[in-house]
């Protein structure tokens, strides 16, 4: 990985026995322009997986998603739905694969929501939502996905309107389901690493110019906030005020900013997360 030698990840030397996936992940990746073994890995090292468990890999979803202004905002170059990309999932799934028992695929996936092969993946990652503002098919097909087994992660998105944003689309999503705040009790924060606090994780450059976690004034308190089906499964996670994804992007940009995120808080929650969808 770029500019990574001189860590190591000794914080995160604990092996995690997770069960195979919820969902068989059998589906092969269809984005008509898009072939994700043709990005650049930056030096994030490819793996070899164990053929009997092929047909049961984890595979890192991104959700490619509509957004203000029509189409898929945001591009490739960043913003909206490709906010981190690609290294951002690149070294997260080398730190399952490293960290985990999880058979991990090398390269990932990014899905749109109307593509039946999102039913093959138990689990997903929408990013900046904050302009996400879905179409009717979308709508629906996210509630199919969610309903019938699947999971979400949310991330990466800052202050009131943004939540207000992302608010009005989920409720159209799940009218009869509101968001919970998850204390600092539950499960998720300690099913492997034992987190003794809920993390607020800043971009780099945020962090670099300000030395504070939050990034805008009226983001300064970090939320977790959980969404449940009828039976109480956790649905989704609402990771709000935080960027656990640039933690895993900028992993090697900063020693600093490496132990004090990367290291401490964004890796082990992340796979606490994982950890969690994939067993519940």
């Amino acid at each position: 990985m770029k500019h990574k030698s001189w860590f190591v990840l000794a914080a995160l030397a604990l092996v995690v026995v997770v069960g195979a996936a919820a969902l068989a992940q059998r589906g092969r990746f269809r984005q008509r322009e898009f072939r994700p073994e043709m990005v650049d890995r930056g030096g994030v090292p490819v793996w070899n997986n164990d053929e009997r468990f092929k047909a049961d890999l984890f595979t890192f979803v991104r959700v490619r998603y509509s957004s203000h202004g029509g189409g898929w905002g945001g591009g490739w170059g960043g913003g909206g739905w490709a906010t981190d990309y690609p290294d951002s999932d690149l070294n997260f799934s080398y730190r399952l694969h490293e960290l985990t028992a999880l058979e991990v695929d090398p390269y990932g996936k990014i899905i749109e929501l109307t593509d039946e092969a999102l039913f093959d993946y138990p689990f997903i990652y929408v990013i900046e939502p904050g302009r996400m503002l879905l179409e009717e098919a979308e709508v629906t097909a996210l509630r199919r996905y969610l309903m019938n087994g699947g999971f979400m992660m949310v991330d990466d998105f800052w202050g009131e309107a943004e939540w207000a944003n992302f608010y009005r689309e989920i409720k159209r999503v799940f009218p009869e389901f509101e968001p919970v705040e998850l204390p600092l009790e539950h499960e998720i924060f300690h099913i492997v690493y034992d987190l003794k606090m809920k993390p607020q994780v800043p971009s780099i450059h945020a962090w670099e110019r300000s030395g504070l976690t939050y990034e805008r004034w009226d983001a300064t308190e970090v939320h977790y906030r959980g969404i449940f089906d009828d039976k109480g499964r956790m649905m989704a996670i609402v990771c709000h005020n935080t960027d656990l994804g640039d933690g895993w992007e900028q992993e090697g940009a900063s020693r600093e900013y490496f132990k004090e995120f990367s290291e401490k808080w964004s890796y082990p929650l992340g796979i606490n997360i994982v950890t969690y969808a994939m067993t519940h």
